[in-house]
């Protein structure tokens, strides 16, 4: 198990193809969710991906906060017509129900170890019938990661919350699909759906591509319709998509 470019070793490379699709996914996943209308979006994924410039691109206004929850960041390379870029550690800058959407890619809700309160913030801020687009770490990563640096004695524990230590000495918070949706739920919001970022597998993805039998749309299409039986035994990413109450 690979955990993503980030945190990646030095031989990483080599899952190259995988990564390429990786973001074709997220891509295509961001833009069949976007509001069908112009609508003002919240990013909180901290300068970490190009998804505030795909949203703008689509005719949304965008606010990006970088420095979110004291989370890692990248220093974004480019001024983008219509997105915002404000430096913040919470949202309390916001009024209440003031967005149409709020994105929190790359991961930023495993970052900060009291998700709750994020996402609490989060459902705050939505307008009713707003959306919000999550991204989290899942069991299976968490596990994986464990058990690379043998901490079988964890591997044993049965916890609510499993926090991750890496070994470039960061921490992240893991999800089952179940602690995911009482999570969203729990702060009023409704899910629409969860599911693992990626089903297919990184040794298919690299041998349909390096073979040359199928294209990365057609890959990307192919994920994106899967319905795996289990949401939690694929995927090291999971995301899940939800709505505030009218």
């Amino acid at each position: 198990m690979q955990p993503i470019p980030a945190n990646a070793p030095s031989d990483a490379g080599a899952l190259e193809p995988y990564w390429t699709f990786y973001g074709a996914v997220v891509a295509e996943q961001l833009r069949r969710w976007l509001p069908t209308r112009p609508s003002l979006l919240l990013d909180l994924s901290g300068g970490r991906g190009r998804w505030p410039a795909q949203a703008a691109r689509a005719g949304h206004r965008v606010v990006e906060v970088l420095g979110f929850r004291h989370a890692s960041e990248r220093r974004p390379r480019d001024t983008v017509t219509g997105v915002r870029r404000v430096r913040a550690d919470d949202l309390a800058f916001l009024p209440d129900a003031c967005v149409d959407g709020v994105i929190a890619e790359e991961r930023v809700l495993s970052f900060e170890l009291m998700t709750e309160s994020v996402v609490e913030d989060v459902a705050r801020v939505l307008r009713p019938g707003g959306r919000a687009l999550l991204c989290v770490d899942s069991l299976v990563l968490g596990m994986a990661i464990l058990a690379e640096q043998s901490y079988w004695a964890h591997l044993c524990q049965t916890t609510d919350v499993m926090l991750v230590p890496w070994p470039d000495g960061s921490i992240t918070r893991c999800f089952s699909s179940a602690q995911l949706r009482e999570l969203i739920t729990s702060t009023g919001l409704e899910v629409e759906w969860i599911r693992p970022r990626t089903v297919l597998s990184p040794s298919m993805i690299d041998h349909v591509i390096r073979s040359g039998s199928g294209s990365m749309e057609r890959l990307v299409r192919t994920e994106l319709e899967a319905e795996p039986d289990d949401h939690d035994t694929v995927g090291i990413h999971l995301v899940a998509s939800a709505r505030k109450p009218l």
